[in-house]
């Protein structure tokens, strides 16, 4: 099972209905995840990636939609799908860690509460059971005296404590695959260090397969077997992390290594930069995205886009 792939998504167009015409969010993505990999899609923000993993959930939300293109998941086709049965597959198949657990949570119910409301729907657990098994998910996820903190609200939790909440929901019905937008991005760095390690644990422990999605290469460097890297709702490179790190072939994939700090960039007064900004829905240059932004552009970026690497499958 581990080397086979869990989630196939082709040609995938995700786009926004507006009065400014139709948006295109996602253009024709294809893309695989194995069965205990880690992926990592990185990109600045308005890329498209937290759509992507709002696509795989079903939860792309008006004006916006899924036009084309396949996302089947164990091989079940979830484009399409009814959505009773998308909820089957969430929760049990799929899970999603969100962005920012403060406003993910609801703040007038606590925290065991929420956490114990998939295991009874999905799994059937009475009241009693489900909290014992929430329990047991949080000290699983380092929450520190877990069977008082089941009674807290969000408010009265740390950043870092609200985070384990969320992955601790997410695992509770042990999924085969899961979504992980961000979920570091507001902590400081000795807590994304913990997070970090506990999602890679809780993936090597449990078999399970994930898609992280972050803007920080650092993190990707980290944890991921593999990296999707998205441009404009495009995906412009894919390849093994090791080599991607070694060998980056788009200059947008080497624009985002040169501007992150790191070791090489000790010593400098100023941090190179990638000129620019990424171009609205509304006004996408013809040929490459990345061609108005790039010092390496040749005049046929301006007419075609190049065909993106892809090294694992």
């Amino acid at each position: 099972m581990e080397n086979e792939n869990i989630l196939i998504m082709k040609d995938l167009d995700v786009r926004l209905f507006t009065d400014r015409g139709e948006l295109p969010v996602i253009d024709r993505l294809s893309l695989t995840l194995k069965a205990g990999e880690t992926l990592g899609i990185v990109g600045e923000s308005g890329c498209g990636k937290s759509m992507l993993a709002s696509a795989i959930m079903g939860l792309v939300a008006h004006p916006g939609k899924v036009t084309g293109g396949s996302i089947q998941f164990e091989g079940q086709e979830l484009v399409g799908m009814k959505k009773k049965d998308l909820r089957r597959i969430r929760g049990t198949g799929i899970s999603m860690i969100f962005q920012e657990p403060m406003t993910s949570l609801n703040p007038v119910l606590k925290v065991g509460m929420q956490t114990a409301e998939p295991l009874r729907l999905h799994l059937g657990l009475s009241r009693s059971e489900a909290r014992q098994e929430v329990i047991r998910l949080f000290s699983e996820v380092g929450i520190p005296a877990a069977e008082s903190r089941y009674d807290d609200y969000p408010h009265q939790l740390s950043g870092g404590m609200r985070q384990r909440v969320m992955i601790a929901m997410a695992l509770a019905c042990k999924p085969d695959l899961l979504l992980a937008d961000e979920p570091t991005t507001a902590l400081d760095a000795t807590i994304q260090g913990q997070i970090l390690s506990l999602i890679t644990e809780q993936s090597r422990k449990r078999g399970m397969a994930v898609l992280f999605i972050t803007h920080d290469l650092g993190v990707v460097a980290r944890i991921a077997d593999n990296v999707g890297v998205m441009y404009a709702g495009h995906l412009v490179e894919h390849a093994p992390t090791a080599e991607l790190f070694r060998n980056p072939l788009h200059p947008y994939t080497r624009g985002l290594m040169r501007s992150a700090p790191g070791h090489a960039a000790m010593g400098m007064q100023r941090l190179p930069a990638i000129t620019g900004s990424v171009p609205s829905l509304d006004n996408m240059p013809e040929g490459c995205p990345f061609a108005p932004r790039c010092d390496e552009a040749l005049p046929r970026c301006f007419e075609s886009a190049p065909v993106a690497r892809c090294e694992n499958g």
